[in-house]
């Protein structure tokens, strides 16, 4: 028998986010004292590199190094509400709810930092590296940790933010029973 060599090359495309009941995710973040930001979520890593994404999102939300961000994907009976992590639709959805949840909670980081600081919080950044700044005084500046510990314990708040994205449900039209059933999609390719 002769042996005969090939190519072959294989294709998928398919929907991961079903909007026809709004496939919600939602997203918890919070601050310990130590500075360090917790995300709980329900949704798990299951080798799509899930948590190294939503860290990195996290952290760029906030402002502060990925290091500084612990992702809790505990259980889904005492987490926030997930749909589901299946394929791509995890980034997505998963995603913009984290996105939702930092902002709100470097929100209260900024306005604690500007206490501290005594300056207004528009007038604030964040490094990236675990600072914040005023603008255009870079000497000016507190830790994030410092912020963390000031919230706590001496302005008696939480830096804590929550978020929920939904997909804008689609509904037939009438007419020609047209739809988007499907946001994300997942895509992939083979090639032996």
């Amino acid at each position: 028998m002769a042996r005969k060599r090939g190519r072959g090359l294989s294709a998928v495309n398919y929907p991961t986010g079903m909007n026809l009941g709004g496939d919600p995710s939602q997203a918890l973040v919070h601050a310990t004292t130590t500075g360090t930001f917790v995300v709980s979520l329900s949704s798990v890593d299951l080798g799509q590199g899930l948590k190294t994404v939503m860290t990195q999102i996290c952290a760029e939300t906030i402002g502060v190094p990925p290091d500084m961000v612990l992702i809790d994907t505990a259980d889904t009976d005492t987490g926030p509400h997930c749909m589901g992590t299946f394929a791509s639709r995890g980034t997505h959805r998963i995603g913009n709810a984290i996105v939702m949840a930092a902002n709100e909670a470097r929100a209260v980081l900024m306005e604690v930092a500007a206490d501290e600081l005594e300056v207004n919080a528009t007038d604030l950044e964040a490094d990236g590296k675990g600072a914040i700044h005023v603008k255009g005084a870079p000497t000016k500046s507190i830790s994030v940790i410092e912020t963390a510990l000031a919230a706590h314990f001496k302005h008696g708040k939480t830096i804590s933010g929550r978020g929920m994205f939904m997909a804008e449900r689609s509904y037939p039209e009438p007419e020609t029973g047209k739809m988007r059933p499907a946001t994300c999609y997942a895509h992939a390719c083979t090639i032996a």
